[in-house]
């Protein structure tokens, strides 16, 4: 997702006059989406009064990952007033736009007239995007009922959605449910490993904690180690958890991380333990959250960047509650708008808010 050379691709392909071709617009489109130029994409879209199919679900998939439910919506229904019916690929994304943005009833009466209305069957995908809207709102339950029911055999993806939304809303008895599949599914997986053991850590049980470590060295599970990467003049910074000390600028990132952590104290930061897997003091608790590896890369960012130049960070997994606030925080106190894209979507920081509205 480097957006400098996508913009010089994009210029050269004007030059030779080939982004007058749909394929080619439809690239340019994903190309912005995933740099976080959600406008840019919107303006290649509109350039063409003859959309095909992959450019209608670029867009709405771009709305999707920018948790802008709204807008999605909006070109969803435009579809069939131009003559372009949704396909399988519409359906997950705009069911996923209505996950993201918390419009519940609205995907819920996609999802149900999926058959009778644009005749295509609700596969294992479109299942999933469901069960995660359900449990994003708190409607555990109604996932799990959802689950029950479905007319195909549920996979580590529908398994996967139940258990983030039960970490989110704290529901031990239902995650363990789902992790138990996702066990049986994905055994190499260390995702509800990681998942279950969150949940354990936040209701303090750490003994549970400390039985999860064990059976994943027993069964030679490994987590991937979170990394984050910013680019700066066309090179590519790469940041892992507390992994500076190898870095050539060690010394003044982490002078500006020390600046942040006292701006961040003086508007009123309180970090969140919770967030923290480990049994240890607090104090090494607040120190392990303000080296996740994006707070590192944000701080690298204002580093680097100059003011008015936005700070790009790309995340392999989601980001935790804790660096969410922190960040939100840091755009407020430094004035710099910071674009997160984690494992899910897009979080644009500015003024002290984030895009998905802190539902996510």
């Amino acid at each position: 997702a480097s957006l400098q050379y996508g913009r010089e691709v994009h210029a050269h392909l004007v030059r030779c006059q080939f982004d007058v071709d749909v394929y080619v617009a439809s690239v340019l489109m994903t190309m912005y989406v995933k740099c976080g130029e959600l406008v840019k994409a919107k303006l290649v879209f509109d350039r063409f009064p003859s959309k095909d199919i992959i450019m209608w679900n670029s867009i709405i998939s771009g709305y999707a990952s920018h948790g802008l439910g709204e807008e999605a919506l909006e070109v969803f229904h435009e579809m069939p007033l131009s003559g372009t019916m949704p396909n399988k690929v519409t359906l997950i994304a705009i069911l996923t736009a209505c996950s993201y943005a918390g419009k519940v009833e609205e995907g819920l009466e996609i999802f149900e007239s999926m058959e009778p209305r644009f005749f295509v069957e609700p596969t294992v995908e479109h299942y999933s995007c469901t069960v995660d809207m359900l449990g994003r709102a708190g409607r555990i339950d109604e996932a799990m009922k959802l689950i029950e029911s479905m007319t195909v055999k549920p996979d580590a993806t529908v398994w996967g959605s139940l258990l983030g939304a039960c970490r989110t809303h704290s529901r031990l008895d239902l995650a363990e449910v789902a992790a138990t599949k996702l066990f049986e599914i994905e055994p190499e997986n260390a995702g509800p490993y990681v998942l279950l053991s969150s949940i354990n850590a936040s209701r303090g049980k750490w003994g549970n904690v400390a039985e999860l470590r064990r059976t994943m060295r027993t069964k030679n599970v490994n987590k991937f180690p979170g990394s984050s990467w910013i680019e700066i003049e066309k090179k590519v910074h790469m940041f892992t958890r507390g992994g500076i000390r190898n870095h050539p600028e060690q010394a003044m990132i982490s002078m500006m991380l020390e600046k942040t952590d006292g701006l961040l104290r003086e508007a009123g930061y309180s970090p969140d333990c919770s967030n923290v897997l480990h049994d240890v003091d607090e104090e090494e608790k607040v120190d392990n959250l303000r080296c996740h590896s994006e707070r590192l890369a944000v701080a690298y960012g204002l580093l680097k960047l100059p003011e008015g130049v936005p700070i790009r960070v790309i995340k392999n997994l989601r980001v935790c509650g804790d660096c969410h606030a922190a960040i939100k925080l840091i755009s407020k106190v430094t004035e710099r708008e910071i674009i997160l894209r984690d494992a899910n979507r897009f979080h644009h920081f500015k003024n002290g808010e984030c895009s998905c509205k802190d539902y996510w």
